[in-house]
């Protein structure tokens, strides 16, 4: 999970696990470091399946100034590298803990689409080599035109479809599960 500060990943995780086992916090810049979290999910055809959430510093804020902010960039950097370092290991000891494959979900707040720093963050993404979706959090916080507005300024702005999600209302969770499934089980 990758996203400007206080964006909701960590609450994201909670409501998407139905227990509170991420730290959040109203105050931007609570995740400091790439927090794991192991969980099943059922996929397709595939049964279940062990995932793991990762929930990374958030950027866009940091306590601390520009030293801090640098240092949690450094964070999501080292641990996609070291994740696609593992994909490329020939190590049969790696072999079962590799991952299948590397991905992120890109947080944007759908009161706020098409923000400079977002751009940025799914460029960087891709540059990564990251396969990435886009979810668009706090959708209840909006009226039906809002939304409407908002999700397609979103996918304008990313060239992406943006999946409406609500950590406080649940709107959305099923299908996100099955985008992480899908995304587990290597089917973009």
């Amino acid at each position: 999970m990758a996203g400007r500060s206080n964006v909701g990943k960590s609450s994201l995780i909670n409501a998407l696990c139905r227990q509170k086992i991420a730290r959040t916090s109203a105050a931007p810049g609570k995740t400091r470091l790439a927090n794991v979290y192991r969980v099943t999910v059922e996929g397709r055809g595939a049964g279940r399946r062990s995932v793991y959430l990762v929930d990374l510093p958030g950027y866009g804020y940091a306590r601390g100034g520009a030293d801090a902010g640098a240092e949690l960039q450094a964070v999501a950097e080292a641990y996609f590298a070291s994740a696609e370092a593992r994909l490329r290991s020939p190590s049969e000891a790696r072999l079962e803990s590799r991952p299948a494959s590397i991905a992120a979900l890109l947080l944007i707040d759908s009161r706020h689409p098409g923000l400079e720093s977002d751009i940025q963050a799914a460029r960087w993404l891709a540059s990564m080599r990251v396969d990435y979706r886009v979810v668009a959090t706090k959708i209840d916080k909006l009226s039906r035109t809002e939304r409407a507005r908002n999700l397609k300024a979103l996918e304008n702005s990313l060239n992406r479809p943006p999946l409406a999600v609500s950590a406080a209302s649940g709107e959305g969770l099923d299908a996100l599960w099955k985008t992480i499934a899908s995304l587990a089980n290597g089917h973009a």
